[in-house]
This record gives C-alpha cells, sequence and structure tokens, in this order.
C-alpha cells in the first residue's frame, strides 16, 4: 500500500488538537423529537426535519407503494430513460407550492445551487453574494468562473454598491442570498435585495432550502413571506429539511427551467431520485397542505424554546426562526458542551470552524413540529444545568 497519504494521519492530529475534528454520531432507528443515537436516548435538536414528515406514515406507505410499484431506481440519468410521470408530478406540485411557473428536481440541495449558479454565469460575468451564503452557492460561483463579489451579511447598501461597481455592456450580474441562513438562523432582507437587483437589471436568487415549510403562507418560503410573488426570478430549496425525503429543486420561469434541463450539470449527469424518495415528496406537499397545524406547531415550539433559552441569559445571537444557535465561541469549549448535553439527554451537535468563523463556535438547536412541550422544557433544564456546571451561565 502507498504512503502517499500518510500526510492526512498529521493534519487529523492538528484538527484534533484545535477542537475542530468532526466525530459524527449514528442514528439508531427513526428520526424524530426523541430518537437514538450511538446507543443512548436523546432529545433530537440536530434535525432539520421542521415539520416532523421524515418518518409520517403517509410518507412511508408512499415510498414503500412506489418502490413495489416502479422499482427501487429508475436506472438512468434524467435526460436519457431516467425522466418518470412522478418526476414530472412533482415538479409541477413544487411549482404550484412555490406560486411558480415551473420547477426542477435535482438531486440535493447542494448541487440545486451548485448547479444552476454554474450554468447560468460565466467567467465574464459577476457574482454578488452575502458573507455567510451557503457552501453550495459559493462552489457553484467558483464553478461558474465569474467575479465573485462578497458583500457584508445583509447588508444591501453594500450589495448596491457591488453591483454598480461591477456593471459592463453584455455583463450578466447575479445577486444571490440564502433566504434563512443556516447556521445564525436570521432571515435575510430580501425586499431590500430584490430592489437592489431590480435597479441594476440584475437576476436575482434565494436559496429557500431552510426557508420551504417554514416561512410564509403554507410553508411557501422566503418569497412569500415578504409579499415578492414574480420579482424573484430563482427560488432554490431542498426536500430534504422540512419536506423531510431527500433532493433540490429550483423553481422560476419555464426557459430557466428549460435550460437548466439541457446545461444543469448534476441533473444531466445524475441517475434521478428513485420512485420512493419521489413519491414520500409528493405525500409530504400533500400533508402539509392536510396538516397545517404543524406549521402553527412549529413555531409554537419555537418560541418557547427561544424564550427559555433567552431566559437562561444564554447568547442566540440573531436568530429569528427555528434554527436557533447557542454561541459559546471557543471550539474546544464548544465541543465539550454538546458532549456533555449529549451525555444528559440532548442532542445538539458543535459546529466550528469552518462552518462558522473562528472564535463564532456554537451548538446549534432545531425545534421540530413533533417536539412536546415536555421535550423542550426538559432540555432547557439540561442547558442549565450542564451551562452552570461549565461556567457558561
Amino acid at each position: 500500500m502507498s504512503n502517499a497519504l500518510e500526510y492526512l494521519k498529521d493534519e487529523l492530529a492538528e484538527l484534533e488538537r484545535q477542537g475542530l475534528l468532526l466525530h459524527p454520531r449514528t442514528l439508531e432507528g427513526a428520526t424524530g423529537a426523541r430518537a437514538r443515537f450511538d446507543g443512548r436516548d436523546v432529545i433530537n435538536l440536530a434535525s432539520n426535519n421542521y415539520l416532523g414528515l421524515a418518518n409520517h406514515p403517509r410518507l412511508d406507505r408512499a415510498a414503500a407503494d412506489a418502490a413495489l410499484a416502479f422499482g427501487a431506481g429508475s436506472g438512468a440519468v434524467r435526460t436519457i430513460a431516467g425522466t418518470m410521470t412522478m418526476h414530472q408530478e412533482l415538479e409541477r406540485r413544487f411549482a404550484a407550492f412555490k406560486h411558480a411557473e415551473a420547477a426542477l428536481m435535482f438531486q440535493s440541495g447542494f448541487t440545486s445551487n451548485a448547479g444552476t449558479v454554474a450554468a447560468l454565469l460565466g467567467k465574464d460575468d459577476v457574482i454578488v453574494s452575502d458573507q455567510l451564503n451557503h457552501a453550495s452557492i459559493i462552489d457553484g460561483a467558483r464553478l461558474s468562473r465569474a467575479e465573485i463579489k462578497v458583500f457584508p451579511h445583509k447588508e444591501a447598501d453594500a450589495a448596491d454598491a457591488l453591483l454598480a461597481e461591477t456593471a459592463g455592456p453584455g455583463r450578466r450580474q447575479l445577486l444571490t442570498t440564502d433566504g434563512v441562513f443556516s447556521m445564525d438562523g436570521d432571515i435575510a432582507p430580501l425586499p431590500a435585495l430584490v430592489e437592489v437587483a431590480e435597479k441594476h437589471g440584475a437576476i436575482m436568487m434565494v436559496d429557500d432550502a431552510h426557508a420551504s415549510g417554514v416561512l410564509g403562507t403554507g410553508g411557501a418560503g422566503t418569497v412569500d413571506h415578504f409579499k415578492l410573488h414574480g420579482r424573484v426570478d430563482i427560488q432554490v430549496g431542498t426536500l430534504s429539511k422540512a419536506i423531510g425525503v431527500l433532493g433540490g429543486f429550483i423553481a422560476g420561469p419555464p426557459h430557466l427551467i428549460e435550460w437548466l434541463q439541457n446545461r444543469g450539470r448534476p441533473y444531466l449527469f445524475s441517475t434521478s431520485a428513485p420512485p420512493a424518495v419521489v413519491a414520500a415528496c409528493i405525500a409530504a406537499l400533500d400533508v402539509i397542505h392536510d396538516e397545517p397545524e404543524r406549521l402553527e406547531r412549529l413555531w409554537t415550539n419555537t418560541a418557547l424554546f427561544k424564550d427559555g433559552l433567552h431566559g437562561l441569559g444564554l447568547d442566540t445571537g440573531a436568530s429569528e426562526t427555528p434554527i436557533t444557535p447557542v454561541i459559546t465561541g471557543e471550539e474546544e469549549r464548544t465541543q465539550v458542551f454538546a458532549r456533555r448535553l449529549f451525555d444528559a439527554g440532548v442532542f445538539c451537535p458543535a459546529i466550528v470552524f469552518p462552518t462558522v468563523a473562528r472564535g463564532r463556535a456554537r451548538v446549534r438547536t432545531i425545534v421540530t413540529a413533533d417536539h412536546t412541550e415536555d421535550d423542550l422544557r426538559e432540555a432547557l433544564d439540561v442547558f442549565e444545568r450542564v451551562g452552570r456546571e461549565l461556567g457558561l451561565l
């Protein structure tokens, strides 16, 4: 065996020394408000399963029935032999859900972002991006070879200045932002950004991964939340968070969708989603429509838990959504905090550099519609006990 990769052992040891090495836990059973990880039953505050749909019986049945009827996989990419009628049905349903003309399913939210940005822009163009945008937007921008300009978090005036500075004849400009920022839980100033994009004739794109199913009427997302229908060119999202399954999507005008069917590399070169996944996603949209109380319960739980954390004097940053960080700052202390919480029955992982900036380490909590008041009050008791033991309170 070659020793060419031996250097990685030293790199991993250095990550461990700095408190940056990740040790993923193993889920042993279905996800839920309470779940079993690494042999321990815990209150699960680590999942993106906002509406509790990942193990909803209607989704489970839809997935099982589709697998039995249509098989385990499609056997091809969408553009060759892998487009099924259910893929098209899901895309029609998602377009309606997002109040858009058309939609296209990708294999993940990450590939939706990266593949779309790379397909729309080239080396003569410019991308103006919020400094806290998701890694998939950053990777797509790099793949496009366009000039990349980053504006300070949520500062629309700075985005305006960058668009003015980089304008040129025939040069396409893209202004892009997360709708809800995944590490801090704050919401983009989308109305101000839309006005800036319109002023400069720029393409406006929002990544609604953590807003779809969470914000807006019926969970329609950030565009609906701010009543900006028809003013955002591209809505990006995921099917693996509030929808509870797997995959991503792009929603927008039909000519955007047709272009991505021809030039979106992840769409072109990856096998299409299997029948069980697609059927479960369709069922999820049905449940969201039929059980609006899930969204109401998500926000009731969010308010209860945030109030409890604030009452303990913990720093939750700028969070406005069910994503609520508890910011502790130093990486190693945060890793210890997360481990002690887990040992006491609450699972919320440590988030450290490079996912967040150095000195901004935190444990990230996400409540769901399936948490009970007892779950959340018990979790708050654990936060108080462990926080006092570690001198954080």
